[in-house]
């Protein structure tokens, strides 16, 4: 039942969320922007059962071009906004859209699919989501089999109880990530495989 009605609690709450956000992310946008462009970083993903869609994101990562070799390619800016996970705000048309909910294993990259155990692709029986049991769980400070394990155990125990739970986790990451160190929000290596 709740697997039924949570493609339209998600709707509801993104429309609502779009109105309040709207200022916000204009400035977040106005900033990106006098940094460079491209304001809004697009990236292919794999989604429920798999399928391809485009993820938006506040753009957070400097031109390699004109990166020193020796710095990280993260600007300060994205750095601060992958932080308190300001970049992801975008990704609220993503769920208006259908691609995606609030709450469900985070989407990973299409050429990962070939490299998932049997059990890994049961993370594809449900919209990915903006934050997930991963991500409240220590992020990309775990490795991939532990985020995938994270993964599954959500999508086993899918529940609004279990969505609440995490949800509320979520509004107190920027607090935690205040003491957190960097990498647990910056880039993770590659997804090689667990097998």
């Amino acid at each position: 039942m709740y697997k039924r009605i949570k493609s339209t609690m998600d709707f509801s709450f993104a429309l609502i969320l779009c109105v309040f956000l709207v200022g916000p992310m204009l400035l977040i946008g106005l900033a990106v922007f006098l940094e460079g462009r491209p304001i809004i970083f697009k990236q292919k993903r794999s989604g429920k059962d798999g399928r391809d869609f485009v993820i938006y994101k506040f753009r957070t990562m400097i031109n390699k071009a004109t990166a020193d070799e020796n710095e990280a390619y993260v600007s300060n800016l994205g750095k601060f906004l992958r932080r308190f996970g300001l970049d992801e705000l975008p990704q609220i048309f993503n769920v208006l859209k259908g691609d995606m909910s609030f709450i469900g294993p985070r989407p990973l990259l299409p050429q990962y699919l070939p490299l998932y155990t049997k059990e890994e692709k049961n993370r594809f029986e449900v919209r990915p989501g903006l934050s997930g049991l991963a991500q409240v769980s220590g992020g990309n400070s775990l490795t991939w089999r532990q985020r995938l394990e994270k993964d599954i155990q959500y999508v086993d125990n899918i529940s609004l109880g279990l969505d609440l739970k995490i949800f509320f986790k979520t509004l107190l990451l920027p607090i935690k990530r205040l003491k957190s160190s960097e990498k647990e929000f910056l880039p993770s290596a590659p997804f090689e495989g667990n097998d």
